[in-house]
């Protein structure tokens, strides 16, 4: 069931960049150009994405092509027909490694 509403308290403009964007299905990566990026969180609900061994950190989800915005699979879920997205999957380890190190 699609949580979707125009009051929900996930959407706070996110139409702005990221309506119809190429998205990426993809475990969250290491940043080898940027070592001190350890973790992104959804940008609607804030849920952490990293590679600690935490239970509550996601370790894959889907992303813009820069890397820059990283959405959970329930938001995904929940607004993919809202934000019409188109997805693809990483194709190897080095598309998912050399990405947003910047």
């Amino acid at each position: 069931m699609k949580m979707e509403e125009k009051d929900d308290w996930r959407l706070t403009n996110q139409e702005d960049y990221l309506k119809g964007v190429i998205l990426v299905h993809r475990k969250y990566p290491q940043y080898p150009n940027n070592p001190e990026r350890d973790h992104d969180h959804c940008a609607f609900c804030w849920t952490k994405f990293s590679l600690y061994d935490d239970p509550e950190h996601l370790k894959e989800g889907y992303t813009t092509m820069d890397d820059y915005h990283w959405i959970c699979p329930q938001c995904f879920q929940d607004f993919n027909d809202r934000f019409q997205w188109k997805v693809k999957e990483a194709e190897n380890t080095t598309e998912q490694t050399n990405q947003g190190d910047g």
